[in-house]
C-alpha cells in the first residue's frame, strides 16, 4: 500500500520573507563616517542586479571619476583590498545633490 501526502510540500525558502534588497543600502547608511566600503558595495553590479547600491553608476565609471579627480580616491587597506572612506563618499554625494 502506498501512502500519498494530502498536502503539497512547499520549500522552506518560500516561507522566508525577502529582506535582502533593503539590507545593503541600510548597511551603508548605518556605517560610521570613519568606516571603509569596497567597490562591490558602492556600485551596481551586473552580476548582482537585485542588490541596491548607493551610487547610480558602474565600476568602470567609478574608476574614471577617481582618475579624473571628481570622486574621492580609494585607500589601499592591504595588498589586495581597496576601500573608500564612507565619510568622503557621503560628502561627495551631498555635494552632488547641492550642485
Amino acid at each position: 500500500m502506498s501512502h500519498k501526502p494530502t498536502t503539497p510540500k512547499t520549500p522552506i525558502a518560500s516561507s522566508i520573507p525577502a529582506v535582502k534588497a533593503s539590507i545593503n543600502h541600510s548597511v551603508f547608511d548605518a556605517l560610521p563616517d570613519s568606516a571603509f566600503i569596497r567597490e562591490s558595495q558602492l556600485v551596481q553590479s551586473p552580476k548582482r542586479p537585485d542588490t541596491p547600491a548607493p551610487l547610480p553608476f558602474s565600476a568602470p565609471t567609478l574608476w574614471r571619476k577617481v582618475k579624473a579627480g571628481t570622486f574621492p580616491k580609494p585607500i589601499k587597506l592591504s595588498e589586495r583590498v581597496t576601500g573608500w572612506n564612507v565619510g568622503a563618499v557621503r560628502a561627495w554625494m551631498t555635494a552632488q545633490t547641492q550642485a
